[in-house]
């Protein structure tokens, strides 16, 4: 475990980067929007996540490497939802009309305090005042980063408000299990039977359509690079109508490292994003050059857009009520 600054906020606070080791890992993990900059496997001489070795393109160019997105994840259409009657008009960061992560200034870009620090773990908090980005409640999140046996990175999240609102927290690391240059020859399961499709600025439609006969069923094994010739994911897969218990929800794995990733996670979604939109020529970790597809997202959350569509699973939290999340990341090579 190390404990060091790593960077400043625009405004002077400092960022602090802190090391864990435990289960066959080692994370860096920044302050700065809780991101796990830099995560790997012993046995494995390459990052398994995206990130850079400096803290000034976390604020310029960082389309979320390793943050945590919220306080709600994914879209909100016109960044306009309605609560208990009142309509609320929150940031519209995304194509200047929709909300993407809870606002510009989302927790992905928040700074952290350390609570806990341990040789294998790290618990942050953040707290959000009411009124920010528009959304109702003084809110605190609790987020715990553990490193567990059998290459296991746990993320325990909580949140709490004093007015009702929306939370819907993800984890984005971008992941690429081989060190290549893109995540084409990736293979992914995920365990659903169905997926929301999107418009054409990636909101949902409000189906919830069935992944059998589609580019999108991914049920058995398909590698990435066959699955998307003609397309770009950047969806939902409908996992449950409800958060559940910890359960195996999706794999990932590089056939060229041998190193594979099993997800696990209480959330009733997982939105996968293949990067494509990742900006070429940008240097990340070790000194690699990153661009579109070089690293895949898998994130569990409640269903994007669910204010707007009562059908969906929803992400109301209430005075008295606590928000908890548990999404694990387990890697294991040959």
């Amino acid at each position: 475990m190390s404990r060091e600054i790593f960077g400043a906020m625009p405004d002077g606070r400092s960022v602090e980067r802190v090391v864990l080791k435990g289960g066959g890992l080692t994370a860096t993990v920044l302050t700065f929007g809780a991101v796990v900059q830099d995560l790997r496997l012993d046995g494995h001489d390459k990052p398994l996540v995206l990130g850079f070795d400096s803290f000034a393109p976390y604020l310029t160019q960082s389309p979320y490497f390793g943050a945590m997105a919220g306080r709600y994840a994914n879209r909100i259409c016109d960044g306009r939802f309605t609560l208990d009657g009142e309509t609320h008009q929150v940031d519209q960061n995304f194509l200047g009309k929709h909300c993407l992560h809870g606002g510009v200034d989302g927790i992905s870009q928040r700074l952290w305090s350390i609570e806990t620090l341990e040789a294998d773990a790290v618990t942050l908090v953040c707290h959000l005042e009411d009124g920010h980005m528009g959304y109702p409640g003084a809110m605190e999140i609790r987020l715990r980063y553990a490193l567990l046996d059998g290459g296991c990175l746990d993320i325990q999240m909580e949140a709490t408000s004093d007015k009702a609102t929306l939370c819907n927290l993800a984890h984005h690391s971008y992941f690429n299990l081989d060190g290549g240059p893109t995540i084409d020859d990736h293979v992914l399961q995920v365990k659903a039977e169905n997926y929301l499709p999107v418009d054409e600025e990636a909101i949902p439609t409000g189906e919830v359509a069935p992944v059998a006969g589609t580019w999108m069923d991914f049920r058995a094994p398909k590698r990435l690079g066959d699955a998307f010739a003609e397309h770009s994911i950047d969806h939902n897969f409908c996992l449950t109508d409800e958060r559940q218990a910890l359960r195996l929800i999706a794999r990932l794995e590089s056939p060229a490292s041998g190193v594979r990733m099993a997800v696990l996670s209480t959330e009733p979604g997982v939105q996968a994003y293949d990067g494509s939109y990742i900006e070429a020529g940008m240097i990340g970790l070790d000194g690699c050059e990153m661009g579109p597809r070089s690293g895949f997202c898998l994130e569990p959350q409640v269903w994007p857009d669910a204010p707007n569509h009562p059908a969906f699973p929803q992400a109301v939290l209430r005075p008295g009520e606590t928000y908890r999340q548990q999404t694990q990341y387990v890697f294991s090579k040959g």
